[in-house]
Order: structure tokens, then sequence, then C-alpha cells
């Protein structure tokens, strides 16, 4: 079984044969460039602009981002962004914040619930993804829907991919997919092309502004999803993709509208549940847990959704 990436967000065509390693991620990357670099590329400064902020940086002995900010040409929050380019952390710029609402990690990587989502990869990293563990992926279940599991897999998958390694979110909610949504990515081709053993050259792409995160969508929307998750295809394509990625997150249907979770969870290796405040009930919770414990899948804990 071979995967193609698109490292487009966009559904531009790509070359199957091209390689996937770290190699081409981190070419992307700024950590060799100077601040003043950045800004000039991110802001479309004119070389005016430019020699006007290295005039008032001599004559003030000041930084090339504070005196960009003092002449007005570029806002603090220009001069965090180009150092999370230089550093490697990534996130959404401010221009495009707007449309990265749910993806909180991404567009306010500094606030509450993007806080909330490191505090919760600490905890994976030493509970499923440490180099002591077998190699696993990690299915986010929840009993009912609306419960956050696809907010909670994409702000995850964020922050992971900031750590630099290379990150892949599935979508297996066959029932209802929302990540491409979430990413606003083409839903075209993605996991039941390959489930159904169709020949689909598109069915990975690279996140928008985090280059170590990457999509599987869902694809066609097909009406068989729990014969399709229980196919050995299934099992195949996990087992590759924990091969070729760091990280592997999935996303899957309420636990509520039949088995597709507990399906998914075991062939991932490791569950996390999620359990809403004031709305998931104690019996609902406590009936997925012990479900999900009768599986081969490692149940990481549960997580308590306040947002």
């Amino acid at each position: 079984m071979t995967i193609a990436a698109q490292t487009t967000p966009k559904g531009v065509h790509h070359d199957r044969n091209s390689s996937m390693n770290a190699d081409d991620v981190h070419s992307t990357l700024d950590q060799d460039r100077s601040i003043g670099e950045i800004i000039r590329e991110t802001k479309s400064l004119t070389q005016e602009q430019v020699n006007q902020i290295l005039e008032y940086q001599r004559a003030n002995n000041l930084r090339f981002g504070e005196s960009a900010v003092k002449l007005g040409f570029v806002s603090d929050s220009d001069i965090v962004f180009a150092l999370s380019q230089q550093f490697n952390y990534p996130y959404a710029p401010e221009s495009r914040r707007a449309s990265h609402r749910e993806l909180v990690a991404a567009a306010q990587p500094f606030g509450k619930q993007a806080e909330a989502f490191r505090a919760i990869r600490s905890q994976l990293m030493m509970r499923i993804f440490s180099p002591q563990e077998p190699k696993r992926a990690l299915a986010v279940t929840s009993p009912e829907g609306g419960d956050g599991k696809t907010f909670l897999v994409a702000n995850l998958g964020v922050v992971l991919a900031q750590l630099g390694g290379r990150t892949l979110i599935v979508d297996a909610n066959l029932r209802n997919p929302r990540l491409h949504e979430l990413f606003d990515l083409p839903n075209t081709s993605g996991l039941t092309g390959i489930l159904s053993g169709r020949q689909e050259e598109n069915v990975i792409y690279q996140a928008p502004d985090i280059p170590s995160l990457f999509v599987m969508p869902v694809g066609v929307i097909p009406p068989n999803p729990l014969e399709l998750l229980e196919r050995p295809a299934f099992r195949l394509l996990m087992s590759e993709l924990l091969r070729k990625f760091d990280h592997v997150v999935v996303d899957t249907p309420a636990s509520a509208l039949g088995s597709d979770a507990l399906v998914i969870a075991a062939r991932s290796g490791a569950a996390m549940t999620l359990a809403r405040k004031n709305k998931t009930r104690v019996k609902q919770l406590h009936d997925l847990v012990g479900q999900l414990s009768e599986t081969t899948a490692k149940l990481t804990g549960v997580i308590v959704n306040e947002f």
C-alpha cells in the first residue's frame, strides 16, 4: 500500500514518487534566517522601508524588530510571529487567524486553551509517544456527538507538530467528518478511497501554516462505514502511517452511533476518551471506558472538555 502526500493545501497535483522525509519538511523552516529577513518577507517591506529601519536602528542603537515597531511598519505581534518562525514554533499569522477559530493552538498559541493542549501533549509524550513505548496511533473517542473530538484532535495535532516531528491527523469519522473544514482542505479523496481499494493520488495534505502537520480527510462518505473500518486494509494502513510519521492521531465517530470508535481504537493501539462538562452522562462514559478496556487498545485516560 502506497500513501501519496499532498504538500500544498489546496489540492494541487503532487508527484507520487516525491520523497516525504524529514529533510523536506525542515528545509522550509526559517531557523537560519535573521529576524530582519523574516519580517521583510512576511510584511512585504520595500527596500526604502528597510533602509529607514536600518537607519533608525543605527541612530538609536536598537534591534531591527524594535526599530520597525517604532516606525510603525510592524506590530509587536509581527515580531513575535517572526521569532516563532526563527525558533521553529509555527502558528497562524495574524492575517489568517480569523479563519482558524477552532484551531486555537495555531491562532492563539499563547492563550489558556493552547496551554491546556500543551499540558495534554506532555502527558501523552510520557504515556503513549515515549521512546520506551511501542509505537501506536492515538484514537480520540467520546460517547456523544458534539463533545469536541474534532476540536481536540485538530489542536492536539498542532501542538504535537510544534515539537518538530512529523504529525498526521486522520479523520476516521466516516459518518460526520469535519477535519477538512477546520483546515480548509479538499475532501474529494482520502481514507475511504484507500479502504475501498480505489487508486487516489492525493490522500494526505499539508496543513496550512504548520509545516510538520499533515491531514488525511475522509473523502467520500460511504454507506458502510463500519464494514470499511473492519477490513484488513485499515489495519495495514495504520501500520504504514506509523512508519512514516512520528505521531498519528485519529478522529472517531461518537460511540453512540455504533462500534466504529472501538474498531478504530483497536487498530490504532491507543485511545483517549473525551467527556463534555455538564453534558456527558456518567453511565455513558463508564460504558465507553469499559468497552475500550476490552479491546487491544491502551487506554490513556479521560479528558474533560470545559470549553
